[in-house]
């Protein structure tokens, strides 16, 4: 059972440069109790899409629903039964932690007594305990954003949307909070989460949504994605800049679509369907060639090799053509568009 739908999302801007298309026809289904992860650069539309879902714009076109519950009729109503972490912390620094989520519970109607009982379980449950009567402008990134995290749960809500929430944060910090995450979804927690990262989408959901332009440009599982490009690729960095030409030929040989070199061209990589045995292939051809490498291995396919296997250029070219001249930050400088849209 869907317990989000979207159907033909649009949203449309006004700009000295004419209409800027935020989403363009963009349907969605997220099965309940499941993980859906969107998947895009800056500029592709994700963040356009969860503020619609939770009431925060109104689409130009098309229809979205939330447990049944229209999201432009009734908003209200979804603003009750769902939480909603964005990219960047909606905290008050000059309050503590508990204070935070306390005063949260309040907006949602709770008692006194229940506000604060829900704050202190929150504050366990997140290990701030130490942290909690300190004001959070003293937190670090990790703890602002756990604080944050807790903030949307303060009523236990069916469905959670997390906006990037791990941008910005060191290795660390990340996996913790991806720690905390799994346990919500555990629990039956519904979750719609974007993200920059194809290793978050692989480690928390259980399907993806490419975004491209404001459209959905693929979706299946993390499995099926990387398989549309290869499972893996193999690298290989030659020592003398004269036997790139050759190295990529033997890549090719046995790799699958056309090597890629980078910028010294020293460095080449190729999507292979099994790597180990491709791997020894390339590297017993590379030695009868005589040809000595820096270094030769495999790795996992990355968000930029999805990307540019389904559009024809890297995730990075994307972001800069949604966001022409403006900041990579993830705030674009059209008038009239949105944070990280």
């Amino acid at each position: 059972m869907a317990i989000i739908e979207a159907e033909g999302l649009q949203k449309t801007y006004s700009s000295k440069s004419g209409p800027v298309h935020a989403l363009d026809s963009m349907d969605l289904t997220v099965p309940q109790g499941t993980v859906k992860a969107l998947l895009g650069p800056n500029g592709a539309g994700k963040t356009t899409v969860v503020k619609i879902l939770t009431t925060l714009i109104r689409p130009t076109a098309g229809t979205a629903r939330v447990d049944g519950i229209d999201v432009v009729g009734d908003p209200g109503a979804v603003r009750r039964i769902i939480g909603v972490s964005g990219q960047y912390s909606a905290v008050d620094e000059n309050l503590t932690g508990f204070e935070n989520l306390d005063m949260v519970g309040r907006l949602y109607h709770l008692s006194a007594a229940a506000s604060r009982r829900r704050a202190r379980e929150l504050i366990d449950q997140f290990e701030l305990t130490e942290a909690g009567n300190r004001p959070v402008k003293g937190f670090s990134g990790g703890m602002r954003r756990r604080i944050d995290l807790a903030g949307a749960l303060v009523i236990k809500p069916k469905i959670l949307f997390l906006d990037e929430p791990t941008t910005g944060l060191d290795p660390r910090s990340r996996i913790s909070l991806w720690g905390i995450i799994k346990d919500l979804v555990r629990d039956g927690t519904t979750l719609l989460l974007t993200t920059q990262y194809l290793e978050e989408a692989d480690q928390l959901s259980d399907d993806i949504v490419v975004i491209d332009g404001g459209r959905a440009i693929a979706e299946g599982t993390s499995d099926e994605l990387k398989a549309q490009i290869g499972g893996h690729r193999a690298v290989v960095s030659v020592v003398d800049p004269a036997d790139a030409s050759v190295a990529r030929d033997i890549l090719g040989r046995h790799g699958e679509g056309d090597p890629v070199a980078d910028d010294d061209g020293r460095s080449i990589e190729v999507a292979v369907s099994d790597g180990p045995r491709a791997l020894q292939l390339i590297l017993a051809d590379l030695g009868e060639a005589g040809i000595d490498l820096h270094d030769a291995g495999m790795r996992r396919p990355s968000l930029d090799d999805v990307f540019l296997r389904l559009t024809g250029r890297s995730a990075d070219d994307a972001a800069v053509a949604a966001d022409p001249g403006g900041s990579r930050n993830g705030r674009t400088s059209a008038a009239g568009t949105e944070t990280a849209a």
